[in-house]
């Protein structure tokens, strides 16, 4: 197979009522396979909505959650079997007391793989995953699976590299937020997405401008191409709590290139052929067979300065690199 069809999808999942996500997974799934897509790409935590978990009690939380082979995650499978397609969801799982911020791939074949986040924040009460899911498709590529802010940390795109993935779901909840960095994304005011049909060009002046479709172009085509490989960019779209999520739902080839993106600041179906010929001869494969390890064990020390995600990801104490006890020169 040289061509395979993918579909990325932003949409506005409803807080806490995960049946009628659910019925919104099923319709847009359909949409996407209608026109040709073998793989549905949703966003993270699709099933039950996302910042406004950080509200909700650990009480809350688990009456929310459920196990992988839960209802839920049961229903989409059946989608996928029924549909011959991948379905990607987000949800909330439970395992052995444990939740986490999770992302189930339901194959055509019966599989499901699902990754933990490795760097939840979302929740005092959600942990964060431990191991990296990259796995065989039958469509005869190696896809991984890293959700938010896992992306932004390039190690982990580039360990799924080099376990094999050529193509990366990368289903995010991003967009208008409050980052503390004096040039990174800002709050988008609830009225821009409020008032999006009387005033369309200002909600596409601000879902394509510095706090949404602007920040992603600083970095996301950077994963693609430094590790060559295509990468499946889902988001949500609209009101999330307090916040605005900005779509932009894309895919990128492994060159960095956009091949396909939603045009419209709404809920959203993108399709487009991964030209899987791209892969081998693709930059970031080459400079991946140019690394030296043995060059790189200050990677995995320890610097005396690492804080937990949640507080990485909320801290406004300015960043040190300098090692505490360690010399600079390596």
């Amino acid at each position: 197979m040289t061509t395979f069809r993918a579909a990325v999808v932003q949409f506005e999942p409803t807080p806490d009522q995960p049946a009628a996500n659910l019925a919104t997974v099923d319709r847009l799934a359909r949409d996407a396979v209608a026109a040709g897509a073998r793989l549905v790409v949703f966003p993270e935590l699709c099933l039950l909505g996302y910042w406004h978990l950080r509200r909700h009690t650990p009480e809350r939380l688990r009456e929310l959650a459920e196990p992988a082979d839960g209802p839920l995650v049961s229903r989409v499978l059946a989608l996928a079997q029924e549909l011959g397609a991948g379905i990607g969801v987000g949800f909330l799982e439970e395992a052995d007391g444990t939740l986490f911020n999770a992302y189930a791939v339901c194959l055509p074949d019966g599989r499901v793989h699902v990754h933990r986040k490795l760097h939840a924040f979302e929740h005092e009460a959600i942990a964060s995953g431990s191991s990296y899911t990259v796995f065989d498709t039958p469509w005869g590529f190696r896809a991984g699976v890293l959700i938010c802010w896992d992306n932004n940390l390039v190690e982990n795109v580039r360990i799924t590299a080099l376990l094999g993935a050529t193509v990366l779901l990368a289903p995010h909840q991003t967009g208008g937020t409050n980052s503390r960095s004096p040039h990174g994304m800002k709050p988008i005011p609830l009225q821009v997405w409020e008032n999006r049909h009387t005033d369309p060009a200002a909600v596409e002046e601000a879902f394509n401008g510095p706090s949404g479709r602007g920040w992603l172009m600083r970095w996301l085509p950077a994963r693609a191409h430094d590790n060559g490989m295509f990468v499946l960019f889902s988001n949500g779209v609209g009101r999330d709590d307090d916040e605005l999520r900005t779509g932009n739902a894309m895919i990128l080839d492994p060159y960095g290139r956009i091949v396909a993106e939603t045009p419209v600041p709404d809920e959203s179906v993108v399709v487009a052929d991964l030209d899987l010929e791209l892969v081998p001869l693709a930059t970031g494969r080459r400079w991946l067979r140019g690394r030296r390890p043995e060059l790189y064990d200050l990677l995995t020390r320890r610097m005396g300065n690492e804080l937990d995600p949640r507080t990485a990801r909320f801290t406004d104490a300015p960043v040190d690199l300098q090692p505490s006890s360690e010399p600079r020169q390596i």
